[in-house]
């Protein structure tokens, strides 16, 4: 009986170590069938790793690496495409934009898939804050009353006012591709410069040439005069174009509100000007005259004149 037993038991092995080496070949045999690509996986931050897969899918093979996409996220290729053996997926902000890859596909230059992710430019945002000078005004204050001999006198001296602006801007290339405002505040309000006026004196506009022919009075009606120049702080563009269509002219344009239409002649200060020009903040009883530069206006400042109607 123990020569049996042993038999049997011999057996019995030779049958177990047969199954395990077709197990074992048929792993090797998988193993040789399933086909492992090198795919390498680009994260926004640049970080790049190399994957083993068998995936083709780009969404099967995030999943497999355990990288999941934020909301405003997206892939190149895109998250449902099939990729191939020496593709890449690259992971990128939804508002990467696609104008160069644009410009080289219709110039037709021939050019692979990483080549075009290359132009794929990081865009980063920065938070920016300018500080700007408020210029003060000079206010006029007619002395009707005093004597003849008063002089011109300042009776409070002006003071620059401050404010400051917040910006988010967007870079691509270090180039600023959009600056949006998000706010303004009024550091230091600006304090403005009075000057009492000799009762004689006239103001710079009328010692320019007055006009011939009849004039018609709006009433005596005392209008708020300032002056304004071409330049971006005053028109926020600088095409020299009126709201008319003519050509703006120093000693001749003047903005006014639509009480006045367009080719009214108005005498201001003993001067003759034409309304030209409009503007957001020309309302009511007040006229902007055209100069040709922003110190001039400055110059100016804010004066009270009577205003009438040239016929």
């Amino acid at each position: 009986m123990k020569k049996e037993e042993r038999a049997s038991i011999s057996i019995m092995k030779i049958i177990c170590i047969s199954i395990i080496l077709v197990l074992i070949s048929g792993i090797g045999v998988m193993a040789v069938n399933t086909k492992l690509n090198d795919v390498k996986i680009i994260l926004q931050n640049g970080y790049e790793m190399t994957a083993l897969t068998s995936k083709t899918k780009v969404s099967e093979i995030l999943e497999e690496n355990n990288i999941i996409l934020e909301e405003n996220q997206k892939t190149i290729p895109d998250i449902q495409d099939e990729i191939t053996a020496g593709q890449s997926i690259k992971i990128i902000d939804k508002s990467y934009q696609e104008v160069q890859i644009a410009k080289i596909s219709e110039e037709g230059v021939q050019t692979s898939l990483d080549q075009l992710l290359e132009n794929y430019a990081p865009i980063t945002e920065k938070i920016i804050v300018e500080q700007e000078t408020i210029p003060y005004e000079t206010v006029t204050k007619n002395t009707t009353e005093a004597s003849e001999g008063t002089n011109n006198k300042v009776l409070q001296q002006g003071e620059d006012g401050l404010k400051e602006i917040t910006y988010k801007a967007k870079y691509q290339n270090e180039i600023q591709i959009e600056k949006i405002l998000l706010s303004e505040v009024i550091v230091k309000e600006p304090v403005n410069k009075i000057v009492q006026v000799q009762k004689k004196e006239t103001s710079r506009a009328s010692t320019l040439p007055r006009t011939t022919g009849n004039t018609a009075t709006t009433g005596g009606a005392t209008y708020k005069i300032t002056a304004y120049c071409p330049c971006a702080k005053c028109c926020g563009k600088a095409t020299g174009r009126t709201a008319s269509g003519t050509r703006a002219t120093a000693g001749r344009t003047v903005a006014a509100s639509s009480q006045f239409s367009f080719g009214t002649k108005l005498n201001i200060g003993g001067h003759t000007y034409t309304v030209e020009d409009r503007g957001g903040a020309i309302r009511g009883n007040k006229i902007d005259i055209y100069v040709n530069s922003h110190s001039e206006a400055l110059r100016w400042g804010v004066r009270y004149l009577p205003v009438n109607v040239v016929n």
